[in-house]
């Protein structure tokens, strides 16, 4: 695989972007140059392409396989590993909102399902922090089973939603 300028330029902005989505920039370009890639890489061209360690290659495979977004495959009268990504743009987002939903919303749901148990028998805690409390539950209960709903949703499906943009609110408030 040749990298172009073009492709230099995606892979190297989207291990910024990995640093600022709170993962490994070599990961994130990891991730990106398997994703761009038209054939299965194995671990030696990434170290090549990239110019990073061959160790920091294999942790980073090892992670975005943990996360589902990049699988192993074999080439035929070839004994190393290859490893490719998901290619359909919107598995790999699903994939991602998934990983994240695991990481970060969960564990924010489940604490603050405690705090708003706690809380609400603290006769010291004025009422309108537990209101706010209670608020931020429930927004983040609506987000989770919002969530929820949309991935059993077709892409097809929400390609449509999604163009219908707020066009959308016209069938709403009918």
């Amino acid at each position: 695989m040749n990298l172009s300028p073009a492709v230099q330029k995606y892979v190297l902005h989207w291990g910024e972007m990995g640093t600022r989505w709170g993962t490994n920039r070599t990961v994130a370009q990891i991730q990106a140059l398997l994703y761009l890639s038209p054939k299965p890489l194995h671990a030696d061209e990434i170290v090549d392409l990239l110019s990073v360690a061959r160790s920091n290659v294999s942790t980073s495979i090892r992670e975005l396989q943990s996360y589902g977004l990049v699988k192993m495959t074999h080439v035929l009268g070839d004994r190393r590993d290859y490893f490719e990504s998901l290619g359909d743009v919107w598995e790999l987002f699903r994939v991602i909102i998934a990983q994240r939903k695991q990481r970060e919303l969960n564990p924010t749901l489940s604490m603050l399902r405690k705090c708003a148990m706690e809380v609400e028998k603290e006769k010291q805690t004025d009422s309108v922090t537990k209101e706010r409390i209670t608020n931020m539950l429930k927004f983040f209960e609506s987000i989770s089973d919002w969530y929820e709903q949309v991935q059993e949703i077709p892409t097809p499906t929400l390609q449509k939603i999604m163009k219908l943009g707020r066009r959308i609110t016209k069938v709403i408030n009918k």
